[in-house]
């Protein structure tokens, strides 16, 4: 008897119903919530501040915050990412105390913690190389194939940090367990240094290192708010959000940064390319403003339809970031190909207007999306998980060696940039890099003692 697609959602929600009334009493749904708001305001933000126009050559793009100085406020909404560090600290920090608590150890928590972020986003490499390759095979130019395929991929730019940030959790935490909120303040504190040399004094290259000590120390606020370091008072909440707004407002509007929190081509500093002191203020605010709702959150959400909404967006919330922006190179081919939707200039009132069937139009192509894809990262979670320590020096390096490849491999995906790089519209190298990485890190995962495979731990 074949299953009917209504039959598969109607599953699927009651899946999302029955996690929602069995989730346990002292989780911190707050943190959920949060991270639901922030996939909503990430996705959202890019379909936003994509300018499209469609000449005889073909479809051309730009930001529009490079065409319109008047967004550039509204960026301290829409840049969120820090929101997702604090986040995932917070998780990590819970999952790495239970999996320990249970007999595992760091490597273990390693793998398993790996295998929810980078199994869906094998998947979505996989989809645009295929993706690439049929649309070669059926005569398009290679230049629009490899600029369709670099706009689906913009979002592994963050990945390449999460991911390095979650292989150094066991670490991390662990001068968290000694050292507290200086930890935080320590790598702040390297990335001012590096601001310093690099914009005022031309040192080069400096200002790598920031792509990942801003995020670490974002990340480490999370393990604080985790253990209670960093509490929720309204004491210390408010004043903290206050502190934070007010060192961005003298940083940008006073001080050598640009007001805009998302990298604007052309201009000389940028506060994501590196992550700057100015991005790490509106962390701190941002962090100071969440802390404050977490009361009035957790008990919004002991409603089953909010808590019930909100479970289901985190249960699919890979999949909606990795391909939102694929959900962009489907809308423009069916929107501005087509003619349906007119050009308009951009920050007119027209164009404001053509946004809204715009992000209708894209949201309907993710949902798609979500359907066909969101089962990987679902799989990917439900999978058991053993928690017995994986003994071995042999282990722990094939799990380092997996790890760098993984994110050599992103990383290299993300540099590589528009343009005609052979059949599957990605670096040959660079694909194959990624895709040994992530099958060595699933290899060392499953090849564990048999008698472990019986134990699990719950999400």
């Amino acid at each position: 008897m074949t299953t009917r697609p209504r039959d598969g959602v109607r599953r699927v929600v009651t899946g999302w119903r029955r996690m929602a009334a069995s989730t346990p009493a002292g989780r911190d749904r707050h943190v959920d919530l949060i991270r639901a708001v922030a996939i909503a305001a990430v996705v959202t933000g890019h379909w936003l501040v994509v300018y499209v126009t469609w000449g005889p050559s073909g479809p051309t793009g730009r930001s529009i915050l490079e065409l319109v100085p008047w967004t550039h406020p509204l960026t301290w909404i829409f840049q969120v990412m820090p929101l997702f560090f604090l986040v995932g600290g917070f998780a990590n920090a819970a999952s790495l105390t239970s999996h320990l608590a249970r007999g595992g150890n760091g490597t273990g928590w390693t793998l398993d913690r790996a295998a929810r972020l980078v199994q869906p986003t094998t998947v979505l490499l996989c989809g645009l190389a295929a993706g690439a390759f049929v649309a070669r095979s059926l005569g398009a130019p290679p230049a629009t194939v490899g600029t369709a395929v670099w706009l689906a991929s913009i979002p592994l730019w963050f990945l390449v940090a999460y991911i390095a940030v979650v292989f150094l959790t066991p670490f991390m935490y662990g001068l968290h367990r000694r050292a507290g909120l200086a930890v935080p303040i320590v790598l702040a504190a390297m990335v001012g240094a590096d601001d310093v040399a690099r914009l005022g004094f031309g040192v080069p290259y400096v200002g790598t290192a920031n792509y990942l000590l801003a995020w670490l120390a974002v990340h480490q606020l999370g393990f604080a708010v985790q253990d209670g370091r960093l509490p929720s008072r309204w004491r210390v909440t408010l004043p903290l959000a206050a502190a934070g707004l007010a060192v961005l407002v003298l940083l940008t509007v006073a001080g050598p940064y640009p007001v805009s929190m998302v990298g604007v081509t052309g201009e000389r500093t940028q506060n994501t390319a590196p992550p700057t002191l100015a991005l790490l203020a509106l962390a701190v605010a941002q962090t100071g403003v969440a802390l404050s709702l977490r009361g009035l959150g957790n008990r919004w959400l002991r409603r089953p339809g909010p808590w019930t909404v909100v479970v289901a967006v985190n249960s699919v919330i890979m999949t909606l970031f990795l391909w939102h922006m694929t959900a962009v190179v489907f809308g423009v081919a069916l929107l501005y190909g087509t003619g349906v939707l007119p050009s308009a200039a951009p920050g007119s009132a027209f164009w404001l207007l053509l946004r809204i069937p715009w992000v209708a139009c894209l949201a309907l192509i993710l949902a798609v999306l979500v359907v066909v894809f969101g089962r990987f990262e679902r799989r990917a979670d439900r999978r058991s998980r053993p928690v017995e320590p994986i003994p071995g020096v042999l282990p722990a390096t094939l799990t380092v060696a997996g790890a760098g490849a993984v994110v050599a491999g992103l990383l290299g995906v993300a540099l590589a940039g528009p343009g005609p790089h052979g059949p599957a519209g990605l670096p040959a190298g660079v694909l194959a890099t990624y895709l040994a990485g992530a099958a060595l890190l699933e290899l060392v995962r499953r090849h564990r003692r048999p008698a472990s495979r019986c134990t699990t731990v719950s999400r």
